[in-house]
């Protein structure tokens, strides 16, 4: 595939569900839709007093928080979040996401593609 040139906002929005109530994610560039072979690239919006259920999987994170404040959860300690927050969410650690603010919290999100997480092991 070649080179993607869009604006986020023009990518379609998909929410969780009640689990995570009032966060929606967009995926900006992932291995299926554009053929990126290491990182999908995701925008995570969380309402104000939206959040995400604490979870964990077998792969990291890393975040940039573009917008908004919130705070997140990682292992057994809650972190402030504002704009240029850089966040390394590790492989297996348990974590969540908050809004604490008004404003929309927004963060970028690089997780491995599906062949990567493939080849581990």
């Amino acid at each position: 595939m070649g080179a993607k040139i869009i604006h986020y906002s023009k990518i379609p929005i998909n929410t969780f569900g009640p689990e995570a109530p009032g966060t929606s994610l967009r995926v900006l560039i992932s291995d299926k839709q554009d053929g990126a072979p290491v990182y999908n690239l995701r925008m995570i919006e969380i309402e104000s007093c939206g959040y995400t259920p604490k979870h964990q999987h077998d792969w990291e994170h890393e975040n940039f928080v573009v917008e908004g404040h919130g705070q997140v959860f990682i292992k057994d300690t809650w972190y402030d979040l504002g704009p240029g927050s850089v966040v390394f969410v590790p492989p297996g650690v348990l974590h969540q996401y908050k809004n604490t603010g008004e404003q929309p919290l927004k963060f970028l999100c690089g997780i491995p593609t599906e062949k990567i997480l493939s080849n581990r092991g």
